[in-house]
């Protein structure tokens, strides 16, 4: 699967499901112990608040603190859209994976930004499905070619913070199921 296709079913994945969000479902508890369904989609809607500006050549210094605190406001599901369409259209520019953007870890390649940003919409996908209660189940070519880039990373990432410790899954598990426990939520 090409990176950015992988990204399209990843973003569709997570819009699928704030698309199903019901109103009293905004403070309902997500897999991320800390997070509410609010708190998820708003990390989502940030990040991809950031993409345009970075891709751009944006420095985090220059993005600064704009997209700090609540970027839903009144209207979640609209926020998320615009944030997500105006994302998808920077990924999508001619050349945009080509070059470097920064990141909080530093100048990273653009079309490895653009794996972080499909595994985190991806994951996230699953975690809002569990907090509204919908379908789980992603597109199984996706959640492969994550699984693949996460487990070849996922040495890298202990201690930093980024996912909780994995946890053990059998080996008969699925594909979907081992990412999600190599990520540390409980398939």
């Amino acid at each position: 699967m090409k990176q950015l296709d992988a990204f399209d079913k990843a973003l569709a994945e997570f819009d699928r499901r704030v698309h199903q969000v019901k109103d009293e479902q905004w403070s309902a508890g997500t897999p991320c112990t800390d997070w509410t369904v609010r708190d998820l989609v708003d990390h989502l809607t940030s990040e991809h608040l950031w993409a345009p500006l970075l891709l751009r050549g944006a420095t985090l210094a220059e993005v600064g603190d704009r997209f700090d605190g609540d970027v839903l406001g009144t209207d979640p599901v609209g926020a998320w859209e615009q944030a997500a369409a105006e994302s998808k259209v920077a990924f999508h520019r001619r050349g945009a994976l080509d070059g470097s953007v920064y990141t909080t870890g530093g100048l990273t390649p653009a079309a490895e930004y653009a794996w972080q940003m499909t595994m985190d919409l991806t994951v996230h996908a699953w975690d809002l499905a569990r907090g509204i209660g919908a379908d789980d189940a992603m597109d199984e070519d996706l959640v492969a070619m994550v699984y693949d880039g996460a487990e070849s990373r996922i040495g890298d990432w202990q201690g930093l913070g980024i996912f909780a410790a994995p946890v053990d899954v059998a080996e008969s598990a699925s594909t979907q199921d081992r990412l999600v426990a190599l990520l540390g939520r409980r398939p």
